[in-house]
């Protein structure tokens, strides 16, 4: 019934979709079905959070007990890899089942728990608003490109687990002495009041002389003291500042145990939690935010320190100690005794049996950097104690020598707590001791004839490394040396070699104790101390390929790839230990497999405080047999340490779950791979103990990455050989390649406080391009093989049968066309140039036709119709009397951008010579800009170079001298010294086809070309514009731009002449001392309309910033602010410029050659992989892999456009790719070749479809781009269709087999660091090469190498092959603003970057 009334509601209009009906109707079903382990769980679910409410049922209580667990907690999320499925995510399951687990309620929409008498129909409602919104689809993407990596196939040499399944290992079972204490505490009480002479802990200075011995007694009662002080002397008696239960912070250095042990024994007896934690010593440590989270989730407010670190701790100006970063505010309470009040004599500390109340918090640093506080229970706390003291043999008044850190871990553990328990004497050895002298814990271990050392490989390293024949040591009183990092795979290294030094010394085998300790678990296993040493201790030889891949193979210890484990002994009384599989569910491991070591045991933490979900598992799992059966009723915690159990019960260790990577599908071990890079010469170049392995996730799998302090006196050269060998060893013994290797000099990276690298911060260090290595050494192209597979180019489909099939789907032939030219005008009667400006000068002689500006916004000098008529005809008489010059002389005209240019132009034409335009050389440059000049004059076969005085001496300079023989120069004519007298007659052209000018640019590719346009040309190119833009004598426009070239030349010199408007030139090279020079002058003069370029929105932008408002810009009356440029419109660019003027009215920026009439340019997105393989794909705005692509303006009247295949030359469908051809009547009539022969491609011009319309004449303009019918309309009511550029044909890259846009390659990498001001890449012999422009110091120059190669392979599926990092102002740009990546390619080539750095990726 209960089931058929809760089904009933889903007939409401609450989920109308069948989808969701099943779905619904299958968990509430899923839910009456009774779960492995006897318990019927009734889940309640709603889409957003699935809130599990657990009836329960007699006989189970929670985690003390080891409840066994509801089998539900294994039902992993389908991996249909659903919409929905995304919003239902488990991991809120948990969380809430924690927090609700054990009582008969239900959950609102906001969590609160309700009675479960809550009506059906409103529990409906609940649960129909906490539904989610489904998002709607244009705002939702997944990145389904990973089907097009290349998907590791599985190795054949792969090596699977064979042997039977596993069962729970149980160590020996717990031998309660009758004279144990039933709590710490109790212990420390009967101690110090038993024996209160018998010495319990000797501080050492760094001397290595005693400091302070406390006593038992001392312990105590100073102790005693503390815990009267913080319960009863913080706050007031009312509101006391910390109650038992609260957590307290313990702040003491390393070299203070005494302190520290007073202050934990202290909290013990006050019933306060301890959270012991490491000193802050700046307010920026490494990880030390982290510490401060930890604090702040644990509601800590006291924290207990000594006097001297009180003193040494950083203070402000007031002397008061400031708040750390992302620490919460603190009361810093001072433990000694004399800062104390004595508590009442019949005051005494509450000493209960141990219970499940928490003892302490101990922290622990993940991979990631986080930090967790583990909670142990008091009765694990003595549980522990007892296992150890059994396993240990401890006995009372033994001596131990603990060098560990006393604060955390096993140091704490024996130097603390199992210590007191025994009544032993702990003799502690600081780091900083150490530091000084490695021996001072084996003098210590021989002078107070110490039964037990605790320590780590590295202290047994150090003391090898300072070994000098000491006469006055012996090791001979050790029953027992324990190595806390025994489980680390390459300790056996250390305690072989220690033991072979130290034999002599009298240590014994039996004595050296391997232990494997993780802060979850606490002690897992231990060597125990043997008196027999007929046993030898148990190792294994283990391949290195089966490790990989969790596989246990035993191999021969003559081979390189192989691993030597040494066992860490059996398990710990009292607990039960199994090997499950790292990930998923934990499902026992076979025999002869790595797995993740798991304890049962009292004597474990009990969780991570505060977190719930993470709690869940890792300290509340419970393992699967492969049957389905649990192994055991109670919890398991997870140890987060990799082996497996060997025969006779031995445990080893091959790594942590914290070190592993997984690579390809193979597993390996950071530890392993530091081992490796250690074994090569390890001394001479780089610190043991300074070398960091992490992995970094590129391109959807992880790779290695390795970070090493160098030696300050190892070469560059040495360095590269030891990089080179570690790259070979690593990729031998390992079988895995290295993604990056970097060298960074000594004690830079990051550590912790007591020494050892910090991990976490090397690795966000690395990602954010903040190590700043010395030497590094890149391997993509060995380690990346997943890279999508290479195109194959499939042979072309013929045009016609392209066109059929553009035909058959549906879709029209990429064509548009511009209006009709329509009515001619008055000026329109004249076939020539040269008689309109005669026309002109008769009819309205005083209109002035140019304005010219100074650099500091004041007219220069300005041009009536009439002066420049007769200018015209003064600089005529000079060219046909002095130059002696024929008619159809090319004539060069050297000049600035100005007046002068535009008379020496008309003068020209009034001569009948055919005029070039030439950029002047720079003063500053000569020997780089010289050079072009002369080959323009040469190419062109100039008769003379026209020019002013000032260019005149320039070009007889010594410096030009030096770079070109002047001697072959052509006759050079001052004009600044013109004749009085008009030409006599002025040239009347005949023919309109006949040459009015050539036009020589060159190219981004370094190509230099010049194009031959006809008077007929001119003219039509002049009217078009003029239609476009309505241009008319009454209108002013603002003109920006170099007139050299194109379309600026046009628009400086020709288009004023033939419409009549007043052009107000501003010579782009003026912004660079007055920036706000061209948006005053348009703001003054209050221009309409504006020509400019790109470079000069980019000076704009970057020079005047924030400074707009200051300089009393108005631009509300801009209209149109076109944009001339010969490359894919830069969006970033011109967003930013609206952007950073719109509050001064620029608000309709209509950047492209668009007229009034026609609509706003449309941006769409496109995907950029299919645009490599020469395809179009329209994706929606912030979709993965998208392209912005703004439409290039509209197309000028008189003009039509096709897109065209430019191998077959067949036309294409619309919204296809393809190359821009065009028909026009001022299309150019080809390629000047001064020598008669055509040069360079003659079809440029005269090109013709393969298929279709085969009669009509196009250009090819070497732009790849395509149409797009859009749903606007123009003026004229046709749909509109947008023209959209995507790149030059000839600057396209061809690798691995698709076509890369440099562009979206450098907007990639200028992205990725901060530093990189520009970019440019080429390719190389099938290498992409790839320059960069670094801003700042230089130590972060290579920094940039791994994050460019990243970024290249993540965004494009490119291998790097070359990264230069050069200085600002390397890449060479043309005065359009565009790169001159052929030229910077000639310049790497020829050695003469001068570059910071120059990485080769191998």
């Amino acid at each position: 019934l209960s089931l058929s009334l809760s089904i009933a509601p889903l007939s409401l209009p609450g989920d109308i979709t069948q989808k969701g009906y099943e779905k619904k109707r299958s968990k509430l079903i899923r839910a009456y079905v009774p779960h492995p382990g006897g318990t019927l769980i009734h889940s309640l679910s709603s889409s957003r959070t699935l809130c599990s409410t657990s009836i329960l049922v007699p006989g189970m209580s929670h985690r003390p007990s080891f409840a066994p667990p509801s089998a539900a907690r294994f039902h992993r999320r389908r991996s249909s890899g659903t919409r929905d499925e995304r919003y239902r995510s488990g991991k809120h399951k948990h969380a809430v089942t924690t927090k609700y687990g054990n009582a008969e309620r239900m959950e609102t929409g906001d969590g609160v728990p309700v009675s479960s008498r809550v009506s059906a129909k409103i529990q409906q409602l609940v649960n129909t608003l906490k539904m989610p919104r489904r998002p709607p689809l244009r705002e939702f993407f997944v990145d389904d490109f990973e089907e097009l990596l290349e998907v590791q196939q599985p190795d054949p040499k792969q090596r699977r687990p064979e042997g039977a399944e596993m069962l729970a290992v149980r160590g020996e079972d717990l031998g309660v002495v009758t004279n144990w204490p039933p709590s710490l505490e109790a212990a420390l009480q009967r101690w110090g009041t038993i024996s209160p002479k018998a010495p319990c802990l000797t501080s050492l200075d760094t001397t290595g002389k005693p400091l302070y011995v406390l006593t038992y007694g001392k312990l105590w009662s100073r102790s005693v003291k503390l815990a009267f002080n913080i319960l009863h002397k913080l706050g007031s008696k009312q509101e006391p500042m910390v109650r038992p239960g609260d957590r307290v912070a313990l702040v003491f250095p390393n070299n203070d145990p005494v302190a520290f042990m007073v202050a934990f024994y202290g909290c013990l007896l006050a019933e306060v939690v301890p959270v012991p934690i490491e000193v802050p010593l700046t307010r920026k440590d490494a990880g030390s935010q982290q510490i401060g989270f930890l604090l702040g989730s644990c509601g800590v407010t006291v924290a207990l320190t000594s006097d001297a670190c009180h003193k040494g701790l950083p203070k402000s100006a007031t002397g008061e100690i400031p708040q750390f970063r992302g620490w919460p505010k603190l009361l810093w309470f001072v433990t000694e005794s004399k800062h104390l009040s004595k508590p009442p004599r019949d005051w005494f500390p509450h000493i209960k049996d141990a219970n499940s109340d928490t003892a302490y918090i101990e922290y622990k640093t993940c991979k990631d950097g986080s930090v967790l506080g583990v909670t142990v229970m008091r009765i694990a706390l003595l549980t522990h104690c007892q296992a150890l003291t059994q396993s240990c043999g401890y006995t009372e008044a033994e001596t131990i020598v603990n060098v560990l850190d006393f604060k955390k871990d096993v140091g704490l553990w024996h130097g603390i707590l199992t210590s007191v328990m025994n009544m032993m004497h702990v003799i502690s050895v600081p780091y900083s001791l150490m530091k000084v002298n490695p021996l001072s814990w084996i003098q210590k271990v021989y002078h107070f004839k110490a039964k037990v050392a605790c320590v780590k490989s590295r202290d047994m390293h150090w003391a090898l490394v300072a070994h000098r024949e000491q006469k006055d040591i012996s090791l001979s009183s050790l029953r027992m040396l324990l190595v806390a990092d025994g489980s680390n795979p390459w300790s056996i290294s250390s305690c072989d070699a220690f033991l072979n030094v130290f034999q002599s010394k009298g240590l014994r085998s039996e004595v050296i104790c391997p232990c494997a300790s993780s802060p979850e678990a606490l002690t897992v296993a231990i060597r125990r101390p043997v008196e027999d040493s007929s046993q030898p201790p148990g190792r294994g030889v283990l391949s290195m390929q089966g490790l990989s891949y969790s596989v246990v193979r035993v191999d021969t210890e003559e081979r390189l790839s192989v691993l030597t484990v040494q066992d860490v002994g059996t398990v710990m009384p009292g607990a039960l230990v199994c090997v499950v599989k790292p990930d998923g569910v934990p499902l026992l491991c076979k025999t002869d497999e790595i797995g993740e070591l798991c304890v049962c045991s009292v004597a474990t933490g009990t969780s991570y405080y505060g977190l719930t979900g993470m709690t869940k598992n890792t300290f509340e799992v419970f393992p699967v047999a492969s049957g389905g059966g649990l192994v055991s009723e109670y919890a398991f915690v997870r140890t987060g340490l990799l082996g497996f159990v060997g025969p006779g019960g031995l445990v080893f260790i091959s790594g942590k779950m914290d070190g592993l990577i997984v690579v390809s599908g193979r597993r390996h071990n950071a530890d392993d791979i530091i081992a490796t890079a250690l074994a090569v010469e390890p001394m001479k170049f780089i610190y043991r103990g300074r070398i960091a392995v992490f992995s970094v996730t590129v391109l959807h799998d992880e790779r290695i990455v390795v970070v090493a302090e160098q030696r300050p006196d190892s070469t560059e050269e040495d360095s590269f050989q030891w990089m080179s060998r570690v790259l070979q060893a690593i990729d031998s013994i390992h079988g895995v390649g290295v993604f990056c290797l970097g060298l960074v000099p000594a004690n830079t990276l990051p550590k912790t406080p007591l020494g050892g690298l910090h991990l976490s911060e090397t690795k966000q260090l690395y990602l954010e391009g903040g190590l700043h290595p010395c030497n590094v050494l890149m391997c993509p192209h060995t380690c990346v093989t997943n890279l999508p597979k290479p195109r194959q180019k499939q042979p072309e489909i013929g045009p016609a049968s392209v066109m059929v099939g553009n035909l058959v789907s549906g879709k029209r032939i990429a064509m548009a066309s511009g209006r009709d030219l329509g009515q001619t005008d008055d000026n329109d009667q004249f076939l020539f140039l040269s008689e309109v400006l005669q026309w002109r000068s008769q009819t309205t002689p005083e209109h002035i036709l140019y304005t010219l500006l100074s650099s500091r916004g004041a007219v220069s000098s300005s041009l009536t119709c009439l002066q420049l008529h007769k200018r015209a005809e003064r600089v005529a008489a000079l060219l046909l009397e002095r130059g002696g010059l024929q008619e159809g002389d090319h004539i060069a005209l050297v000049y600035p951008p100005g007046i002068d240019l535009i008379a020496a132009f008309y003068g020209c034409l009034y001569a009948g010579c055919v005029p070039i335009t030439v950029r002047p050389p720079h003063p500053q440059n000569i020997s780089t800009t010289l050079p072009t000049v002369k080959m323009i004059v040469e190419v062109s076969r100039s008769a003379c170079v026209m020019t002013t005085a000032v260019i005149c001496k320039l070009l007889r300079s010594k410096e030009a001298v030096a770079t070109v023989d002047i001697r072959n120069w052509p006759p050079v004519l001052d004009t600044d010294d013109l004749p009085k007298k008009k030409s006599p007659a002025l040239y009347k052209p005949c023919n309109p086809d006949a040459l009015a000018y050539l036009d020589f640019s060159v190219s981004t590719t370094g190509m230099l070309a010049g194009v031959q346009i006809s008077h007929n040309a001119v003219g039509a190119f002049c009217r078009s514009v003029k239609l476009q833009c309505e241009l008319y004598p009454s209108r002013e426009v603002a003109i920006c731009l170099d007139p050299y070239c194109g379309l600026g030349f046009v628009l400086w010199c020709l288009c004023s002449v033939y419409s009549g408007h007043q052009s107000i030139l501003i010579p782009p090279v003026e912004l660079e001392s007055n920036p706000a020079l061209w948006l005053l002058a348009v703001s003054q003069l209050r221009v309409r309309d504006t020509f400019c370029s790109y470079s000069v929105m980019e000076l704009c932008t970057k020079g005047l910033g924030l400074q707009t408002e200051a300089r009393g810009l108005d631009l509300s009356r801009v209209r149109a602010c076109v944009v001339v440029a010969e490359e894919r419109p830069r969006m970033s660019l011109t967003h930013s410029f609206s952007k950073l003027f719109k509050d001064l009215g620029l608000v309709n920026l209509a950047i492209c050659l668009q007229g009034t009439s026609g609509p706003d340019p449309t941006t769409v997105y496109v995907d950029m992989r299919a645009l490599r393989h020469d395809r179009v794909r329209l994706v929606e705005r912030g979709s993965p892999h998208s392209l912005p692509l703004m439409e290039s303006g509209k197309i000028l009247p008189g003009v039509r456009i096709i897109i065209a295949n430019p191998e077959t030359k067949g036309p294409l469908g619309d919204s296809h790719l393809g190359e821009i051809w065009v028909h026009s009547a001022h299309n150019g009539s080809g390629y000047y070749s001064g020598y008669g022969e055509e040069v360079l491609q003659s079809d440029h011009f005269i090109s013709r479809l393969s298929f279709g319309d085969t009669s009509t004449v196009w250009a090819r303009t070497g732009y790849l781009g395509f149409l797009r019918r859009t749903e606007l309309t123009d003026a004229s009511g046709e749909r509109h269709d947008a023209l959209y550029v995507v790149g030059a044909l000839e600057e396209a890259m061809e690798l691995r087999g698709m076509r890369y846009h440099p562009i979206d390659i450098e907007t990639s990498v200028i992205r990725t660091h901060q530093s990189i001001m520009e970019c440019a890449v080429f390719p190389w012999t099938n290498l992409l090469v790839v320059v960069v422009e670094l801003e700042g110091s230089e130590q972060e120059a290579l920094d940039l190498v791994p994050m460019v190669t990243k970024a290249v392979l993540e965004e494009h599926y490119l291998i790097v092959g070359v990264v230069v990092v050069t200085d600002i102002g390397v890449i060479p740009i043309n005065s359009r603003g565009e790169k001159q990546r052929m030229h910077l390619r000639d310049g790497f080539l020829q050695d003469q970057l001068d570059p910071i750095y120059v990485a080769y990726n191998m």
